[in-house]
């Protein structure tokens, strides 16, 4: 009994021995899950990384006090009224070309409203880039750029176009020695007999030359969109481009209706254009040779009045046809898109292939004239006395 005891005493003295190796080998083999812990699961953790927007440096200069310049909201309402023209492109861009002409002016010092109406609109608008912007600030570095920059027209397009001016000289420079050569080449022995009618020629040349440079140019559009309440064609025309082969200006495009728009709507000016200086150039003949049969009377059987109507009308068709392609392709395709490309980095060697090709076009433009004119009825052949 007392060995049966003494047995039992030992056991229950390592008893707790016994049930404290029995605990630990009865403990998880795997961690607890997180439901078991004692916290809300739904607890947050601030682990998320937060990127900053990344933004232009500050424009203090450039923004315009007339409010609304900081509100990027505004920026997607661009270009207003295009759903007219039905292939203009770039819209989405608008937002990016507004804010690198602020930056161009803000590099420079300053402020939007230092800039014309039309081109700071137009910068608002997201319809101009930063190299507009600059090339503007160049130019106004000489005083007879800054004084033509004061008309829209000669804005849109010396921003279009930095050798206009210089192409604007050559055409006029050239004209009457060009057109002069070219009545001679065609009429030889008949060149003194018919001087009057050279005369007519070249005055109206001398007319409609400017017009030949300054509407088929191409252009940097400073118009605003017209009102909602437009028709339909004038909506349509508003749209097209000064050029039908210009190269479209801060990524805009132009549908292939529109491009045969600027053909249609340049003819119907020039058709203007060369029918006003056909009035004035066959007036000025009229009275010459009414002056020179007041001195010599034989003249009297010898020299023609010129039809001044019919003539007028000729050579407005003319020069809506013929003229206004030919130069339309001498400005888009030769100049903007085949010279200036290859020798943007030379100016010089540019401006004499320029004064090269327009010389040329002007002579063509002048035996094309002399046939169109004896065709159509409006010329005579002096025939040998």
């Amino acid at each position: 009994m007392a060995s049966s005891s003494t047995s039992l005493s030992g056991v229950s003295a390592q008893s707790p021995v016994h049930h404290h190796l029995r605990l630990r080998l009865r403990l998880p083999r795997h961690a607890p899950r997180l439901s078991a812990l004692p916290f809300s699961r739904s607890l947050s953790i601030p682990l998320r990384l937060r990127i900053p927007r990344l933004h232009l440096p500050p424009l203090p200069f450039a923004i315009s006090h007339g409010g609304g310049g900081d509100n990027d909201d505004d920026d997607n309402n661009s270009g207003g009224g295009g759903d007219g023209g039905g292939g203009d492109g770039g819209d989405g861009d608008a937002p990016d070309n507004r804010r690198e002409a602020l930056f161009v002016l803000a590099q420079m010092g300053r402020k939007l409203e230092s800039l014309p109406s039309d081109l700071a609109a137009a910068v608002e608008g997201g319809r101009v880039t930063g190299e507009i912007v600059r090339r503007f600030a160049e130019m106004e570095g000489s005083a007879l750029l800054r004084w033509l920059l004061q008309f829209q027209g000669f804005r849109e397009r010396l921003l279009a176009d930095d050798l206009f001016l210089a192409k604007l000289a050559m055409e006029c420079g050239v004209g009457v020695i060009a057109k002069t050569a070219a009545e001679y080449e065609k009429r030889r022995e008949n060149f003194v007999k018919e001087i009057d009618i050279v005369i007519a020629d070249v005055v109206m040349a001398i007319v409609a030359d400017f017009m030949l440079v300054y509407l088929p140019a191409p252009t940097v559009s400073l118009q605003p969109p017209l009102a909602t309440n437009a028709g339909h064609i004038a909506k349509f025309f508003h749209n097209c481009p000064d050029n039908a082969f210009q190269i479209g200006m801060a990524g805009r495009s132009y549908s292939l209706l529109q491009r045969l728009g600027a053909i249609l709507r340049n003819g119907a000016k020039l058709f203007t254009v060369g029918t006003s200086a056909s009035l004035i150039g066959t007036g000025v003949t009229n009275a010459l040779i009414k002056a020179r049969k007041a001195v010599d009377k034989e003249l009297d059987d010898v020299v023609e009045d010129i039809p001044v109507l019919s003539t007028s009308v000729a050579y407005g068709v003319y020069m809506a046809v013929s003229s206004n392609l030919r130069y339309q392709i001498l400005a888009g395709v030769i100049e903007q898109r085949m010279l200036e490309p290859l020798l943007h980095n030379h100016k010089v060697l540019l401006s004499a292939l320029c004064f090269a090709v327009r010389t040329g076009n002007t002579f063509l433009g002048s035996l094309l004239w002399v046939d169109y004119a004896r065709w159509v009825g409006v010329q005579k052949v002096q025939e040998e006395a």
